[in-house]
């Protein structure tokens, strides 16, 4: 399974497929009606709260460099266990791009005293779940189980972490599955592709160029010697975070993590190289004439995140941008381009503060019948002029901060958003105390940094735009076809 959690969750977040292809569809979303008029008492709750969960989550780090963060929470005899890998698709390399993803399934075909499918199994008849994910910035395993359980998901976890035995029988039948999955996320549908083509568009050295799923050829071509050299480099006990949400006690969880991670050898990280994005310097544009219904365009500008900023208020002010200009039913995108000029039948704003390096705020949409995504393109950047030339309201700057400070609430729901947190923050090298300070850091950002960063970052020079332009397959090529594909049978 691959993606990415996208932080602002008040604001309408990019949906994205186990790819990490995103594309900017409708999805509900939870504010608190009349959040603008009681914005500060909300941000008054908030930070209260906040400043109660830092004081109940603990942290300590093994001898072998294995760091453990637990958070109590004790409204279900439930538990949620992770552990997050400091690798993900921005890692990789030509040649070898799709490792980590490929390495991910890998990881549940058995060690010597856990054979094939066994891991499943025995969270199964414990009454737990388990899954996994990739993502450019990092690769996680969790289980959700009854409390008393914690330890089946940690001895599994200490034993896979060094003692996976990659088979290459099994290795042969994965990776079919894995360039299936390719084929049938990215490869047959023409909005990821287009994305996945914008991205190794306007990237040119950064990993980010890269699909986490990897190029098809560099699946073609990969081996079971691949994986281990990955796997040896990477899965080892000082380049993994353990995260612990549930109704547990702190005390308890690191002597079990103690019990059972405690014995594992630490291994010699190789330094990664910096691999920085070179100065844009000018516009890139790209299209793709692909077999689709509608047409669709995605564009996007670079832009600073938590780690690389030099103005650390900079990434607060571009998240809450995202979300005046696509935040739900009242937002500008909404309001002035599907709703008003009706030159959209969709339009999104897209950023991810929390990525671990430098990443692009994206803008997107679907022109209704009769428009082009030209004039959707001049409508969506009309939008920014806008934004650069005038100053937003302190209405519409508290309605968005209220959705943000909302979301901050309803996050504590959910167990496993909590971990997601915790995990993200920690492997992108944010570390979570300062994740914590989000809401804070929202609260102090002004209409005029909002202006400042749209003038700053929303530049020709450092703009990418991809277009999908539908075509219809002649008849005689899909004869063609057909003849090829019952030849195939026959």
């Amino acid at each position: 399974m691959i993606g990415k959690t996208v932080r602002n969750k008040a604001f309408k977040p990019i949906k994205m497929n186990f790819f990490g292809n995103k594309s900017f569809g409708k999805i509900s979303h939870r504010i608190v009606s009349a959040l603008v008029v009681l914005v500060m008492g909300q941000t008054v709750f908030a930070n209260e709260e906040s400043s109660q969960v830092d004081t109940d989550i603990k942290e300590m780090t093994l001898e072998n460099g294995l760091k453990i963060i637990v958070k109590p929470d004790h409204r279900a005899p439930v538990v949620i266990s992770q552990v997050w890998y400091k690798v993900g698709s921005s890692y990789e390399s030509g040649g070898t791009t799709g490792v980590s993803h490929v390495l991910e399934h890998m990881m549940f075909k058995g060690t010597k005293k856990y054979p094939t499918g066994e891991f499943n199994k025995i969270i199964s008849r414990n009454g737990g779940e388990d899954n996994a994910f990739t993502s450019k910035d990092y690769t996680a395993y969790y289980q959700k189980l009854e409390k008393s359980r914690l330890h089946v998901s940690f001895e599994l976890e200490a034993d896979r972490m060094r003692g996976l035995l990659l088979p290459k029988a099994e290795f042969d039948k994965e990776i079919m599955v894995v360039m299936e999955e390719r084929r049938w996320r990215t490869d047959d549908k023409p909005q990821s592709l287009t994305y996945e083509q914008f991205y190794a568009t306007a990237f040119d050295n950064s990993g980010y160029h890269n699909p986490i799923i990897g190029w098809m050829d560099d699946l073609k071509n990969m081996t079971v010697d691949d994986l281990n050299v990955w796997y040896q480099r990477y899965y080892a006990p000082n380049n993994a975070t353990v995260v612990v949400v549930g109704d547990v006690q702190p005390e308890a969880v690191f002597k079990l993590a103690e019990d059972y991670f405690g014995s594992l050898k630490p291994f010699k990280i190789a330094d990664l190289k910096p691999r920085v994005e070179r100065k844009q310097k000018g516009g890139k544009r790209i299209e793709m004439k692909l077999e689709a219904k509608l047409p669709y365009m995605i564009m996007g500008y670079k832009v600073p995140v938590i780690n690389t900023a030099t103005e650390k208020w900079e990434p607060y002010a571009l998240d809450l941008l995202s979300g005046i200009l696509d935040g739900g039913d009242s937002s500008r995108f909404s309001k002035n381009l599907v709703r008003g000029s009706k030159i959209a039948t969709s339009a999104g704003a897209g950023y991810s503060l929390d990525a671990r390096v430098q990443t692009l705020f994206l803008l997107d949409g679907i022109p209704v019948t009769g428009m082009t995504t030209a004039q959707l393109e001049v409508a969506l950047l009309g939008e920014l002029d806008d934004i650069k030339n005038n100053l937003i309201s302190d209405d519409e700057l508290n309605r968005v901060k209220a959705q943000v400070i909302s979301s901050a609430v309803y996050e504590q729901d959910s167990m496993f958003y909590q971990g997601m947190k915790i995990g993200i923050a920690e492997t992108v090298g944010i570390g979570w105390k300062k994740d914590r300070q989000y809401v804070e850091k929202i609260q102090a950002v002004t209409a005029e940094q909002i202006q400042k960063v749209a003038q700053k970052y929303f530049v020709p020079q450092t703009l990418t735009v991809a277009t999908l332009i539908p075509i219809i397959k002649a008849e005689g090529e899909s004869k063609k076809e057909i003849k090829q594909q019952l030849g195939k049978v026959n």
